[in-house]
């Protein structure tokens, strides 16, 4: 509190004198300064203090990136997917055999290895001869199970982005409603102490001083009340980007433009992580559709086998073939491509569903955006500046004896509910546009993606 406003009081009251109108026109006047005053320097002054190094939401975005582990597990999962792809479009390994055939176990040559003319060691070699068809439709099976992969990881990106991005904002928003409130709850306390000033003075009523201290504890509770809400929003923010709390948020979003429009959002969404991703698993399914098609027909197996009988009788070679009877192809290897078929129905099924759906959910959002910021356009120009006339109506008048201060603190009330609808308004529409704007990855962001991440990696200074 300014000494120099209750300096005239101070000087009635050694005097014994009741204060003057003068006086009391003079404390008003100088409360209305030091709230200029403070209101001014509170705008003027930066959050960004010289120690604490500023923090954008594009800084954001990338530190929530660099250290996430989801996607680094997403990153390894593609990675897994590559290499069983690569295993995908070999044929099997050979199968090497050594064996001891027809060894009497009873009579004089029992055990005998020698003597016996049927007794043979045998040593061979097997190998399946995959049909290269069939090679040919798992390696693309693999290849979209890659894919698959690669739209989860996108998908992982574009929730980290956004995620990331409304945690910023919702600290920033939170940051701008209590330095509005404590602004207000500083021009209050002036009110309320030129109030109590001017009640021992012997002007003024009890009633008035007590509506002013209540007033005054009321906007109290309310910076109590925003205080927490910041707390929560850091926290909320350090989930994403550890030590960001430490640091002063800068930057002004532009909120005022988006990628997207409610005409032909069918297109524009055909790159939606979701969308994108559903599209893969059809993809997926159709190529393991083709697999299973190709199983149908079954793979030949060729074994040569060496076999040593004893002295004075000749060695063999022994040649085998073999394939599998496929007798009851219908329960079996029809069945398995009846199933991915299936798979790949319901697949395109839910995308085009799922297509529908966002189309509706995102036309919704564009709505609300442009709603949040035509109603924050009205609140800037109108409303607001209307409710700090208000105030300085109310002030000017309660000097005069046209008003009570009630009716200032009342003023007052509706003046930082004004404010903080304007700040909510913004707010809204800001958390709109994070969640169109970052609706898909860009491409610099896909090739910045870490293949692994060190544990303290990410980590602000």
């Amino acid at each position: 509190m300014n000494r120099s406003v209750l300096s005239p009081l101070r000087a009635s009251r050694r005097s014994g004198a009741v204060p003057t109108r003068a006086v009391l026109c003079y404390v008003g006047r100088a409360c209305a300064a030091t709230t200029l005053a403070l209101l001014l320097s509170s705008l003027v002054s930066s959050p960004v203090s010289a120690d604490e190094p500023p923090f954008t939401l594009a800084e954001a975005q990338r530190v929530a990136l660099s250290r996430s582990k989801q996607l680094e597990a997403s990153q390894l999962g593609v990675s897994a997917s590559k290499a069983l792809g690569i295993a995908a479009g070999e044929r099997p390994d050979p199968v090497a055999k050594i064996g001891l055939e027809n060894l009497p176990i009873n009579g004089p040559e029992r055990f005998s290895v020698q003597r016996d003319f049927m007794t043979m060691r045998s040593v061979g070699i097997m190998q399946e001869i995959t049909r290269p068809s069939k090679l040919r439709a798992r390696a693309a099976e693999s290849e979209e199970a890659v894919r698959l992969a690669e739209a989860k990881k996108v998908q992982v990106l574009v929730a980290l982005r956004r995620d990331s991005a409304l945690a910023w904002l919702n600290r920033y928003y939170a940051e701008a409603a209590d330095r509005t409130v404590l602004q207000q709850l500083e021009a209050v306390r002036l009110e309320v102490t030129a109030a109590d000033a001017a009640y021992r003075g012997g002007h003024g009523t009890a009633a008035d001083v007590l509506a002013a201290r209540q007033a005054f504890a009321e906007f109290e509770d309310l910076a109590s009340e925003s205080s927490r809400e910041v707390s929560a929003a850091k926290l909320a923010l350090d989930r994403w980007v550890p030590g960001a709390s430490d640091h002063a948020l800068v930057g002004n979003p532009a909120i005022d433009a988006i990628p997207l429009h409610k005409h032909g959002l069918d297109a524009q969404l055909a790159r939606h992580p979701e969308i994108l991703a559903l599209e893969r698993r059809e993809e997926l399914a159709r190529a393991g559709a083709e697999a299973a098609r190709a199983d149908r027909r079954p793979d030949w197996s060729v074994e040569l086998v060496y076999s040593q009988r004893g002295i004075g009788y000749s060695n063999m070679v022994t040649l085998e073939l073999t394939v599998p009877l496929e007798i009851r192809r219908a329960s079996r290897q029809d069945q398995r491509l009846a199933a991915k078929l299936a798979e790949a129905s319901q697949a395109k099924a839910e995308r085009e569903d799922m297509l529908r759906e966002h189309a509706a959910e995102i036309a919704t959002m564009i709505d609300a955006w442009d709603s949040a910021r035509e109603r924050l356009e009205r609140y800037r120009t109108s409303i607001v500046p209307l409710a700090t006339d208000r105030v300085v109506a109310a002030r000017a008048a309660y000097r005069g004896g046209k008003a009570t201060l009630t009716d200032l603190l009342t003023s007052h009330r509706a003046e930082i509910d004004a404010r903080l609808k304007a700040l909510q308004l913004e707010a809204i529409a800001a958390r709109l546009w994070a969640q169109l704007a970052f609706l898909e990855a860009p491409p610099e962001s896909l090739a910045a993606i870490p293949v692994s991440v060190d544990a303290d990696q990410g980590v602000l200074p």
